[in-house]
């Protein structure tokens, strides 16, 4: 049988031949369009925004035309769609120039902590998901066009100079989780369409000069509201007073249906830190953000991770262009053979297909999961807890440990003399040596409350040393928790000041029920996994209290409080902290933090690390407290305040944002307070010039520039330190603090570096 004899099979054959030249033409236009790189209108989006910055020296910006190439620091891309624009602290300045909404499909805009002025445009994306512009230097009022945001989750605008009223412009943001529009200028009344923002949980109006009623907010799932300093009035609405994280002082409420408040002042009231030496805090609040702080040493603290993610889709593309360059091959065979002379036809179809063409799958390599050991929730889900605080291989067996250690080890000497250091703190520490039989100890693993619930059975409880104590007995011992005897409020609850008939102190602590509500049981198990938290340099537990639905645990008395207020609060106290006496601080807190990570098994992340946080005694070593209260501060709403808690006061790790927590992200507290030991500063003062304000950022630049690192020091110390010295405690300040995980050390490390500071001293003096 002939195919293509006659003049219908001519006509036809020339018909298909037409057919299979246009689609070649596609695939070469889709081929070419694939290798070129990202959408040429995002392209030109991306660049005219770089252009408003003035152009700034980023890496990779403006070397190359194509931003989805992974070289572009801080931009992740999806196929050849900008995905998310993320540059953090990295002194951007200009504007936002007005091609912000000819992104095709960004989802996230992240300029925050930068200088960046001008107006907000009215041009925005409408596929904005998350849009972080908070403290920088926006003028002008916040645009009517936010409307059409409607795929909007979060929203961070705060500390920044913009004016006028609060736009009407949330009737379709049904989406809207959270929204910071805190320190501004802001005036008027609240909008009636934010009240159809009906998935809100968070919301921060604070310092700004709001004023009307709240009745706007009464239906909304509110779990954290601030709106202290502004100057709203009339009744509160019975709904809001059930928020579980609610502050409104600073406002001119009407005193009949609330207590009346205190007068507006300029600063929000000051949140004691736990274990403080008094009822409240001599150190002023920081303003609010929703964003972690990061460092100014690089544009962008995530632009590694957003690089891998960026590559990712840079082999997506190489696939995509493989599979179009293929069939743009097999069409144009497929044309030449059937526009072949006439001649060419008779032939057999078989000796006409090349056999040796064929198509393998793709076996590139497949997209990467997470570090193992992080714990991530997304950021709709960031209040609920991670199923396990376990940053190390995630195939390590859950299996009980034995761990052998000392009740109590030595404890250094006051002043550190590098001529003379006890050679046990040179030595690299181990696990330690066995104690007597009674005092092995298990460490279990201590699941958060989601997962407890699931494995409680009624097996019986393991034996504890800790000692029961009754309601009654601890209300004797801190005089029915008078205010007199407060010595500390967090997160996780208040702090009394006890004294035994004997004349022995204590410290006991008294959960709040909205943190502490699992049952007995579940209560049980976390006291006898705290209990088994046994090092020199962690606080030890005494005992607990479980009585009519109170929580509370007992714990040793640490006669001179914590090094927050020793270095900030205390003039006359902070003139005995030597440099030698720092330096044994650094060690003693760094060894606690290695206990936890890496001698307990599964490892401790200790989650709340601070200077508030480590308590000292009379002959000031360092006892680290909150150890083994991670599953209460994973719980609910408590992790997300806890977090911003962190963030917000300057020792939360850029990873907080994406609710992570890591073993490295304990690392990153420690090394900012390691910044406070060397500098006498605050993790956050309000009080400082805008550049001087969050540590971390101001310190940064200075840590390795020899002139300024000597003028940052704490003017306490009156110049009395080795220059050598100092530049080797900068050094380890710095990798501590920086903004990937993976690449700050482990405290073993740590503790090792400080420890060869400490050789390196003691081998000049001699």
């Amino acid at each position: 049988m002939k195919w293509y004899s006659g003049s219908m099979c001519g006509k036809r054959s020339a018909m298909v031949c037409l057919i299979l030249k246009i689609f070649l033409v596609y695939l070469l236009i889709l081929a070419v369009q694939f290798s070129y790189g990202a959408n040429p209108g995002d392209v030109a989006a991306i660049m005219t925004l770089y252009t408003a910055w003035g152009s700034p020296p980023l890496p990779g910006w403006g070397v190359d035309q194509d931003p989805c190439n992974g070289k572009w620091q801080g931009v992740i891309c999806e196929d050849t769609n900008i995905a998310s624009i993320t540059i953090n602290s990295a002194n951007l300045r200009g504007e936002l120039g007005d091609k912000l909404g000819a992104f095709s499909s960004i989802k996230t805009i992240d300029l925050s902590n930068n200088l960046i002025g001008g107006s907000i445009p009215s041009s925005l994306p409408v596929t904005l998901q998350n849009l972080f512009l908070s403290d920088n230097q926006f003028t002008g009022s916040i645009p009517e066009s936010l409307s059409s945001l409607t795929q909007l989750s979060a929203m961070s605008l705060n500390e920044n100079l913009l004016t006028g009223d609060i736009p009407d412009a949330f009737q379709g943001l049904t989406a809207l989780v959270n929204l910071d529009l805190s320190t501004n200028n802001l005036s008027g009344r609240l909008p009636p369409s934010l009240g159809n923002t009906s998935a809100l949980t968070t919301l921060h109006l604070q310092n700004n000069q709001l004023s009307g009623s709240l009745d706007v907010l009464q239906d909304l799932p509110l779990r954290d509201l601030n709106i202290e300093n502004n100057q709203f009035s009339g009744p509160i609405p019975q709904q809001l007073m059930s928020i579980p994280n609610f502050k409104k002082d600073g406002n001119p409420f009407n005193s009949s249906s609330v207590p009346l408040l205190p007068p507006p002042s300029t600063t929000p009231p000051p949140v004691p830190p736990f274990f403080s030496r008094g009822p409240t805090s001599a150190r002023p609040p920081p303003k609010s953000e929703s964003k972690p702080p990061k460092q100014a040493d690089g544009p962008s603290a995530s632009g590694q991770s957003n690089s891998n993610r960026s590559k990712k889709s840079s082999r997506k593309r190489v696939v995509l262009i493989s599979i179009a360059s293929v069939l743009s091959f097999i069409m144009l065979i497929l044309a030449i053979l059937l526009c072949l002379p006439k001649r060419q036809r008779q032939r057999p179809v078989t000796q006409r297909i090349p056999k040796r063409h064929e198509i393998a799958p793709y076996t590139g390599p497949r997209e990467r999961t997470l570090e193992s050991g992080s714990l991530e929730q997304p950021g709709s889900d960031i209040e609920k807890a991670p199923p396990t605080v376990r940053p190390k291989e995630e195939e390590r067996s859950r299996r009980t440990a034995i761990i052998e250690t000392l009740r109590a080890l030595p404890k250094d000497n006051n002043e550190i003399n590098p001529s003379r250091f006890d050679i046990d703190l040179m030595i690299p520490p181990q696990p330690p040596p066995p104690p007597p039989v009674e005092e092995r100890v298990v460490v279990l693993p201590i699941p958060p409350a989601e997962e407890a619930v699931q494995k409680r059975s009624n097996r019986p409880l393991p034996p504890t040393s800790a000692k029961t104590y009754t309601i009654a007995s601890l209300q004797q011992y801190t005089n029915s928790f008078s205010p007199d005897n407060l010595i500390g409020t967090g997160t996780l609850g208040d702090v009394y000041k006890g004294e035994l008939p004997g004349g022995k102190f204590l410290a006991v602590k008294k959960l709040d029920k909205r943190v502490c509500s699992q049952p007995e049981d579940e209560f049980f198990d976390l006291v006898n996994n705290i209990d088994r938290i046994r090092h020199a340099n962690v606080v030890e537990l005494m005992g607990y209290c479980a009585e009519h639905g109170q929580r509370l645990l007992v714990y040793e008395y640490c006669s001179n409080g914590t090094l927050q207020d020793a270095l900030h609060s205390d003039d006359e106290f902070e003139k005995d902290f030597s440099w030698n006496v720092r330096i044994r601080m650094a060690l003693g807190a760094a060894r606690a933090l290695e206990y936890l990570h890496e001698v307990c098994d599964p490892p401790i992340v200790h989650r709340n690390f601070k200077s508030a946080n480590v308590l000292l005694d009379d002959e000031l070593a360092v006892y680290v407290s909150d150890c083994g209260l991670a599953p209460l501060i994973s719980s609910g709403v408590v992790s997300q305040l806890s977090g911003q808690l962190l963030t917000t006061y300057g020792y939360g790790a850029p990873e907080f944002e994406s609710g992570i927590y890591t073993l490295k992200s304990d690392v990153y507290s420690f090394g900012v307070v390691m910044l406070e030991l060397l500098t006498g500063r605050m993790s956050y003062d309000r009080s400082r010039a805008r550049g001087e304000q969050f540590l971390v950022r101001w310190a940064i630049p200075k840590l390795h520039d020899i002139d300024a690192l000597a003028k940052m020091v704490d003017p306490a110390l009156h110049g009395k330190y080795p220059v050598k010295s100092l530049s080797h405690f900068a050094d380890i300040i710095s990798r501590c603090v920086q903004p990937e995980p993976e690449f700050r050390p482990q405290m073993s490390q740590v503790v090792q570096d400080i420890i060869e500071m400490i050789r390196r001293e003691s081998d000049q003096e001699i």
